[in-house]
């Protein structure tokens, strides 16, 4: 019997018999590959021929459009010396710091570092970059210190920025700074001319930049100079009539008295009288043009040009001569100086000198006398003299903002208008006209042209300036001898004699107006004209001291010590041999009525 618990036995299948490998088709691979390289070695070569073919210019623009640029080469603006070839005003090169500010956008964290180095704030830096996120180029800062620029290139070597840029630009620099900084001016950022010479002659100083064409990397970095398309022109240099050292004895001596006296201000200006030539003109108060180009434009006016003044007794010299061309006086003359009445107006001197001859009224300032004097003239005659002498006029020494003065027709004057012009008031003047006026004194009567450069570059385009004769030799020669009594122990500046020099002059003391108030009793301008030395003067000088405050006001008292310093400094510059010290015998006569009892 059969076991039911055992399971029948599987017989196992036998396997299937192995099927034959075929064999790999070597040479459809090899086609296929073959025409898989040869159509990609058509397309290569169609891209190559359409490219270096077909699409040359395309690709040439394309490649200059992203690596080649017009580089600007950076040219030198004139320089501005003096008659001896000092250095007045300099251009500099230096460098500016640039951004890219696409490429700069991603350094946010280098901003306080970038903004520390180039000494600005750190929301004006990411201010500046933000805004301008989309564009290929700022300035950043413009004429860098070496110090800055030397800190950015290591915040950009720490940092490794990319998107700052270096280029080369110029800076304009004044040694003199503020002695010279009147006269000169200076230049904005985009090294154009604002104040004095700078603004006049920014057309001869400026520099044309030149052009080159250069190829840049990624990086915006001038990798090969391909070609020069432009040179650069530096601009034409001037050489002005200015002495450097005189310019700074001058200032220091002005700016010394100004404080001294507590004044509001002040003007110097010296005359060659051979030439003409402006040799010092300083100002008070004064500015820096290195770095103070933002202050009240109060202190940035040439007060010797812009400014007028009534110029009080100095003009007392110039009636006396036109009435000795008139030969209607002599230095010998009398005249009463009491208080002199014209209609309801008293004409009076500070005090009551009596007699005076001509020379007398010279040596102490008496208005009484100057009246009489001018009254033997018509008002046309002291007119004409004054409109020849160059007042009401500018003197056409080329400079921006000169005054004109006032000089009002003579149809207009009354009686008593005749006797003020007599005594400097009236009429307003620059003290570079004064100066003028003077000069005529000191040439023998001859009018020269002012100048402020030894050649005006500028001259060649107008007609030039001639000398013309204002007075007689003779006239100004007895009245220069005149006029060495006020330097003298005698006169109304004492302080204004030059040890080893005859020196003349004339002091001025004229009280400032108040307008429709008339004029006011507190405010003076001191002023004193003169020469040296007296027999044939080789300098003219005029100082003016606005408004002392310091108790004194006259201007033998404020004017004429400064004069003294500066002009014995200026003989001693210029080499200019002592004449005789002895006095002229018309000084000596004078001294010697003066002791008489």
């Amino acid at each position: 019997m059969s076991n039911p618990s055992r399971r029948p036995v599987r017989k196992k299948k036998p396997l299937p018999s192995a099927q034959p490998r075929r064999t790999p088709n070597i040479a459809l691979r090899r086609r296929l590959l073959l025409s898989v390289l040869g159509l990609a070695f058509v397309i290569l070569t169609a891209g190559v021929f359409y490219r270096q073919v077909i699409q040359t210019e395309f690709l040439q623009r394309e490649g200059y459009a992203r690596h080649v640029r017009d580089a600007v080469i950076p040219a030198r603006r004139g320089m501005i010396m003096d008659r001896n070839g000092e250095p007045l005003a300099v251009s500099t090169p230096v460098e500016t710091i640039t951004a890219e500010p696409r490429k700069l956008i991603d350094y946010a964290a280098a901003f306080p570092a970038l903004a520390q180095a180039l000494d600005l704030d750190v929301a004006f830096v990411r201010d500046r970059i933000e805004t301008n996120r989309d564009k290929g180029f700022i300035y950043l800062k413009r004429r860098v210190t070496l110090d800055e620029a030397r800190a950015v290139r290591q915040v950009v070597t720490e940092h490794k920025l990319q998107g700052v840029g270096f280029e080369t630009e110029y800076r304009r620099f004044y040694p003199g700074a503020e002695v010279f900084a009147h006269v000169i001016g200076f230049t904005n950022i985009e090294d154009r001319g604002q104040e004095g010479l700078e603004l006049v002659y920014d057309s001869v100083l400026k520099a044309e930049p030149g052009l080159q064409r250069v190829i840049l990397d990624g990086r915006r970095r001038t990798v090969e100079q391909i070609e020069q398309v432009s040179a650069p022109q530096p601009g034409q240099d001037l050489v002005l009539s200015l002495d450097r050292r005189l310019q700074y004895l001058a200032y220091r001596e002005l700016k010394a008295a100004v404080t001294e006296h507590k004044a509001k201000g002040g003007t110097l200006v010296v005359l060659d009288v051979a030439s003409g030539d402006v040799l010092a003109m300083v100002n008070q108060p004064s500015f820096n043009p290195n770095s103070d180009r933002t202050g009240h434009s109060e202190r940035r006016r040439n007060r010797a040009l812009t400014d007028v003044m009534e110029p009080g007794s100095t003009l007392k010299p110039f009636v006396v001569a036109a009435a000795l061309e008139r030969n209607l006086i002599r230095p010998g003359t009398r005249f009463s100086t009491s208080p002199y009445n014209i209609g309801r107006n008293v004409v009076r001197d500070v005090h009551d000198y009596g007699m005076l001859d001509v020379t007398g009224i010279i040596t102490k300032s008496s208005n009484v006398g100057s009246v009489k004097i001018a009254q033997m003239m018509s008002y046309e005659d002291l007119w004409t003299l004054y409109d020849r002498l160059g007042f009401g006029h500018p003197t056409g020494v080329g400079f921006p903002g000169e005054s004109r003065g006032i000089l009002r027709h003579y149809s207009t004057w009354r009686p008593f208008e005749h006797a003020t012009h007599s005594f400097g008031y009236g009429l307003s003047v620059t003290s570079l006209q004064l100066a003028q006026a003077y000069l005529v004194l000191a040439a023998d009567g001859i009018k020269r042209p002012v100048n402020l450069f030894k050649q005006d570059p500028l001259a060649a385009r107008s007609k030039p300036r001639e000398a013309v004769r204002i007075l007689s030799p003779n006239t100004t020669r007895r009245l220069r001898t005149m006029m060495e009594t006020v330097v003298s122990e005698q006169g109304t500046a004492k302080q204004a004699m030059v040890a080893g020099y005859r020196a003349a002059g004339k002091t001025g003391t004229a009280k400032k107006s108040a307008g429709k108030a008339g004029y006011a009793s507190n405010r003076y301008q001191s002023v004193f004209a003169g020469f040296v030395p007296a027999k044939q003067p080789r300098f003219v000088m005029v100082v003016m001291i606005d408004e002392p405050g310091a108790g004194a006001y006259y201007g033998g008292v404020v004017a004429a010590p400064v004069f003294q310093k500066v002009m014995e400094g200026a003989l001693r510059l210029f080499n200019v041999p002592p004449d005789d010290p002895e006095p002229s015998m018309m000084l000596a006569q004078h001294r010697r009525g003066a002791a008489a009892p």
